[in-house]
């Protein structure tokens, strides 16, 4: 008998693995973090040896706690940090070089040369991404280029490239599948989202050999079998979505118009278009949702730099705040920002600006702006930069949102969620289980090896708190102004004169 899901969670910073009943109830959870390397301002780097390691050690420990037999795990559904790029020896299985974390920034000023030559709107028809250092095409690139032997090898097909999801694969089934699910391909700014093929003329133009790369399959289908001796049995693998294309699953965003945001170092927002991508005019992202059934899904995406780090700003920088939770009760200490704000623009403004210059700013400081404004004006502005993308992707789609369903961690805040339903003038639902992307892919996973039907997993949800706007239109729309004025004074604050 079958009475459960494992879902493997591999993120950014750390590895977890979920396991899931019939009633999708969380019956076990175990998490561990893994090293971050900064070899250089910019740089980000992981040992992928040890996110494996440190996966299959937490899968382990998951199912030990939860007392229960491997074979009774009905299938195992991956999802991953996106972008991240790792290439390996195809006979030794050993990474040839640390994983190049999608984070880093090394290829931004090769990425600057293939704009000057033309190459954006190219890239964007083709793969519906930005040309930028965030995704995985580039840092390939540099791994051929830099590593001693690497394009020798990768030219007589000795090497294999992998996101996280198509390397944890490759392990787990012993170095017999080399693939990947269609949501991460369409990440690397090498798949041709709308062919649904790797792209020849990009893979020419990087100089990047086709046979480094994945099968694509389908988010919700049959990967191969982990092999016994990592849980005592063999499991089938039968789902994989990166993860924010997985917790817009996990939050049953299947209708086109449906948004989720989810509130974690950054935030990420994405609306289900439906069965046709959408091009984007003002800087957000079209990116495969899922496949199922060999039919394909597409999202509009919008990536906030800055949500939740800027929460742990608060607590570790200005040590205004002794936790994250506390900013929830010090906001609501005062009745609003006395006219502050706080761009968090640390790292630059992601969507709809993308201005890598900007920096963080606060703007409307007087004399009786006190600490808690501030903290307040901190929570507020993760919700204004979240109403920003939200607007281009109701004019862009098409679509007024009638609901915006939220995950992560800073979604526990009820100021922050409140102030996200008055901005938006939408309502806002939380689910009591805030790990849709474990759930999206355990979905996926219970989906395929028929553990559920679509039916029963559009039951399983019940419990969500929902807030409901409370804002005047005139007081929305000055909030709003005085927001965008207040952007405008952050831009390009890194620009050399």
């Amino acid at each position: 008998m079958k009475k459960y899901i494992m879902a493997i969670d591999s993120g950014t910073t750390s590895n977890r693995c979920i396991i899931f009943n019939k009633k999708g109830e969380v019956v076990s959870a175990s998490q561990k973090e893994f090293t971050q390397f900064f070899p250089q301002p910019g740089w980000v780097e992981q040992d992928a040896d040890e996110i494996w390691s440190t996966q299959i050690g937490v899968c382990v420990e998951a199912i030990n706690k939860a007392n229960i037999k491997p074979e009774e795990i009905a299938s195992i559904g991956i999802t991953n940090q996106r972008e991240t790029t790792v290439i390996w020896d195809k006979k030794t299985g050993r990474p040839i070089y640390n994983a190049i974390v999608w984070q880093c920034r090394r290829t931004s000023n090769y990425c600057d040369y293939l704009k000057n030559e033309g190459y954006t709107d190219i890239i964007k028809s083709k793969t519906g991404l930005l040309l930028d250092a965030y995704f995985s095409a580039t840092k390939i690139k540099w791994i051929l280029e830099n590593v001693q032997g690497a394009r020798e090898k990768a030219e007589n097909g000795e090497l294999l490239f992998g996101t996280i999801d198509t390397w944890l694969i490759y392990k787990l089934t012993g170095g017999k599948v080399h693939a990947t699910d269609y949501t991460n391909a369409s990440r690397t700014m090498l798949y041709n989202i709308k062919e649904l093929k790797w792209d020849e003329d990009i893979l020419n133009l990087l100089d990047i050999p086709k046979e480094m790369l994945p099968e694509v399959k389908d988010s919700s289908g049959y990967f191969g079998k982990s092999k016994s001796k990592f849980f005592g049995d063999e499991i089938d693998i039968t789902g994989v979505a990166g993860d924010q294309q997985s917790a817009l699953f996990g939050q049953l965003c299947l209708e086109q118009g449906d948004a989720k945001n989810t509130y974690g170092t950054g935030a990420f927002l994405l609306m289900n278009t439906g069965d046709k991508p959408i091009k984007s005019k003002k800087g957000l992202l079209s990116t495969i949702a899922w496949g199922i059934d060999g039919k394909i899904t597409y999202a509009l995406e919008g990536s906030i730099f800055v949500a939740g780090s800027s929460i742990q700003w608060l607590r570790d920088e200005l040590r205004i705040i002794d936790s994250a939770e506390d900013s929830e009760y010090m906001a609501t200490k005062v009745k609003d920002t006395h006219d502050c704000y706080v761009i968090p623009a640390f790292t630059g403004l992601g969507a709809p600006y993308w201005d890598q210059y900007a920096r963080g700013t606060i703007v409307g400081i007087s004399r009786g702006v006190n600490k808690y404004h501030i903290i307040r004006a901190t929570l507020e502005s993760i919700a204004l930069l979240s109403c920003d993308v939200l607007q281009v992707m109701e004019e862009e789609s098409n679509k007024k949102l009638r609901k915006l369903k939220v995950d992560g961690g800073a979604s526990a805040n009820n100021f922050l969620m409140q102030f996200q339903s008055d901005i938006t003038n939408t309502e806002v639902i939380r689910p009591k289980l805030l790990e849709t992307t474990a759930k999206g892919a355990a979905f996926l996973a219970g989906l395929s090896s028929k553990f559920w039907t679509l039916e029963e997993i559009k039951n399983l949800e019940k419990n969500s708190t929902i807030f409901i706007p409370n804002m005047n239109d005139d007081e929305r729309s000055k909030k709003l102004n005085r927001w965008h004025r207040a952007v405008e004074y952050s831009k390009d604050w890194a620009k050399e004169d």
